[in-house]
């Protein structure tokens, strides 16, 4: 049986998964891939098709893995961003409260 369709939706899978920035979505979609594909594998050789929907497979892991460096570098850069303007909010935060007419709780 060809496996080549099950390999192609593995790959569609993580292509949508990172497409749409869904790590949630990406972490089960790799955590699935070994089993899913060792059980693939078990069935015997791989055909001349079947090794090219893994290629594509591997480039649509690497696109993922890709996205999510991306993902978390922004989110690291905005990590330091707030930790490097931390005192200035603090000091905004602190003059609206010492401000004629502020409401304080």
């Amino acid at each position: 049986m060809d496996r080549t369709p099950v390999i192609e939706r593995l790959a569609a899978r993580l292509r949508d998964a990172s497409a749409r920035a869904d790590w949630d979505l990406l972490g089960l979609a790799v955590r699935e891939l070994g089993p899913q594909v060792q059980a693939l594998a078990e069935r015997g050789a791989w055909s001349a098709r079947e090794r090219a929907a893994l290629a594509g497979l591997r480039a649509a892991h690497d696109g993922a893995a890709q996205a999510s460096a991306e993902a978390a570098a922004g989110l690291q850069e905005l990590l330091g961003d707030l930790h490097d303007n931390k005192e200035g909010r603090m000091a905004y935060a602190l003059a609206g409260e010492l401000e004629p007419g502020s409401i304080t709780q």
